[in-house]
């Protein structure tokens, strides 16, 4: 049984470590200021993106675009970052909703898929450059070192549009390769990631 005491407002002593606490491991924070592209590359500064872990999650935290209604957007590399342009077939769709409380929807974005495509997928779309505009949100990453099967992807993030809406993206799909996925970019179709942070986290099995 986990013992935990206290001592003066602090954890003094623990006996065990929950399952879930011991099962994410952070691997790198990456942030930006007026980046092109923010990149994690396995074996390159510190980035571990191979066997180690079965899943991968990436986190995003108020990324700031720097040019007005533009996506925020990835893609994958399978030559460790040499080009980053592996074969996809992907969903995505949004609910959104105005300041004024009018206009809601919830909509398939058939313009923000792919279809064995090379492009980069996007995460978000319609960013802002206002001083409180961002984007935060997550991704998972499966298996990127399978060399059987095709890596699954799923992401979710919500964004305060350039035109006063918020947007709640929803998108998920598959790099079509059986070759290894070893490096994943982020970057906005226009402009710079003027400012943000996005984290990477390592989930064990078990």
């Amino acid at each position: 049984m986990s013992i935990v005491t206290y001592n003066n407002r602090s954890i003094a002593n623990i006996s065990a470590i929950p399952g879930a606490a011991k099962s994410l491991t952070h691997i790198k924070t990456l942030t930006a200021s007026s980046s092109s592209t923010l990149s994690f590359v396995n074996g390159s500064s510190d980035v571990v993106l191979d066997s180690t872990y079965p899943i991968y999650r990436f986190e995003f935290i108020n990324i700031h675009t720097s040019q007005d209604n533009t996506q925020f957007q990835f893609n994958c590399s399978s030559d460790s970052g040499s080009n980053y342009n592996v074969t996809k077939t992907t969903t995505h769709f949004y609910a959104y909703h105005n300041e004024g409380g009018s206009d809601p929807a919830l909509t398939y974005a058939g313009g923000s898929d792919l279809a064995q495509s090379t492009s980069a997928q996007p995460l978000g779309i319609g960013l802002g450059t206002d001083n409180d505009q961002n984007l935060s949100g997550e991704m998972f990453l499966y298996s990127p070192s399978s060399t059987t099967f095709v890596k699954h992807f799923i992401a979710r993030t919500n964004n305060y549009m350039y035109h006063e809406y918020t947007l709640d993206s929803y998108s998920g799909g598959y790099m079509n390769t059986s070759s290894v996925v070893n490096a994943v970019q982020f970057s906005m179709n226009s402009g710079n990631i003027d400012s943000g942070t996005i984290k990477l986290y390592g989930i064990k099995d078990s």
